[in-house]
């Protein structure tokens, strides 16, 4: 509404853009940008044009706002452009004509002078030399290396170009940016048709388009997640493996957690919510809580074997019935308790809901998983690798009795 509103204001370019998503991680930077296409490559009239035809592209696709380049249009320069050869040919060095032309325009240090306590800098430089035109300063007479006077005219001409007003770099190359906002579709969409229009560009030598902005900051982001998951696991294991004094059983609890994420994909596809940064710091929580529930069953079953019982069928089974109701407390007061944040109630809240949504969905699916699954994991696991003599395969009879 505010883009309709201050579109037609004359003289002005206004731009809106929201704070949310990575913008936080990018507060120190230039651009607040969710998208961000950097050109890269060393010639600048080179850069401009591809600069150019990115814009183009970026505005036909649909959900992109606000595109600009981040560098404008250079302004109007002369240039003294030195004659290599007939510089040679008088006994020129570039150093040298160019430390001349310094030294006659803007000056350059002779020493201080110091009288009656006080020092003041002493600079060379022509005479109002501000004032002076372009066929003045080529009149100008340099001393070779021989000691002959050399008109600057006859090693030298004046050019007339555009120079840029900025230059940007990164990982010493000179860059172009190309930001934009995304509305109305989510993120990582926009990247990848982008990333498909992108490559019907040609390139030329020495040059490359890579993504930045939102995108590079959310994969950087991803693998910071994925490496703090798969550590979030492993001390999970251990804590287990040491509380259990076996390997084996703290494998069975483990498999809820990936099973878990079954109940994750579904919940934020009917919400309509995007696997972000912190859908994935509620896949982290999911490893830590979802284990809670297979804890109390395997626990369970492992002192009810304690007490001499054999039958490993009938174990599990009453296991699973005795420990059921307090599964069931234990998911619903954390999902209930985490279901204003899923709703994304008061300001700002809808940043923090696809957390709280894929807890929901996670634990809603152990919820069923440690109650149906563990216990079949349970059963099978022990048959397959303990190999206890006592422990043997229920007949059919068993089965029925014990359903």
């Amino acid at each position: 509404e505010l883009r309709k509103m201050l579109a037609g204001l004359p003289g002005a370019e206004v731009r809106t853009r929201e704070g949310q998503g990575m913008f936080m991680m990018r507060m120190g930077s230039a651009d607040a940008d969710k998208l961000e296409v950097q050109i890269r490559g060393f010639d600048l009239n080179t850069a401009d044009a591809l600069g150019v035809e990115v814009e183009k592209l970026l505005k036909s696709i649909e959900g992109i706002t606000d595109v600009k380049l981040g560098r404008e249009e250079g302004v109007p320069e002369r240039i003294v452009v030195i004659d290599r050869a007939r510089a040679a040919d008088q006994k020129l060095t570039i150093s040298k004509i160019s430390s001349f032309l310094e030294t006659m325009m803007a000056g350059s240090s002779a020493g201080n002078l110091r009288e009656g306590g006080d020092e003041y800098k002493i600079l060379v430089k022509a005479n109002n030399a501000e004032y002076m035109n372009l066929d003045e300063i080529l009149n100008l007479s340099v001393t070779n290396s021989a000691g002959q006077q050399v008109m600057l005219r006859n090693v030298a001409y004046i050019s007339s170009q555009k120079g840029p007003t900025q230059i940007e770099r990164r990982d010493q190359e000179r860059i172009l940016n190309v930001s934009a906002n995304v509305e109305g579709r989510p993120l990582g969409f926009v990247i990848r048709e982008v990333q498909e229009r992108l490559r019907e560009i040609p390139l030329p030598a020495n040059f490359s388009i890579i993504m930045a902005g939102d995108y590079e900051e959310q994969q950087k982001s991803f693998r910071e997640l994925l490496f703090s998951f798969a550590l979030a696991l492993i001390l999970v294991y251990m804590v287990m493996a040491v509380q259990y004094e076996s390997l084996y059983d703290p494998v069975i609890v483990m498999v809820t957690v990936p099973l878990s994420i079954i109940g994750v994909v579904p919940l934020l596809y009917f919400t309509g919510t995007t696997f972000n940064v912190q859908s994935f710091i509620g896949c982290i929580m999911l490893g830590g809580i979802v284990v809670n529930n297979s804890i109390l069953l395997v626990d369970h079953i492992n002192t009810l074997r304690a007490r001499g019982y054999t039958d490993i069928t009938k174990i599990v089974a009453e296991a699973a019935h005795n420990r059921c109701r307090p599964i069931m407390m234990t998911a619903m007061t954390t999902m209930l308790g985490l279901l204003p944040l899923a709703i994304g109630l008061g300001e700002g809240g809808e940043v923090q809901a696809p957390m709280a949504r894929a807890v929901i969905g996670g634990l809603l699916c152990a919820l069923f998983i440690s109650l149906l699954i563990i216990p079949v994991v349970y059963i099978e696991f022990d048959l397959a690798f303990r190999g206890s003599s006592s422990q043997k395969r229920p007949t059919e009879e068993e089965k029925h009795e014990t359903a």
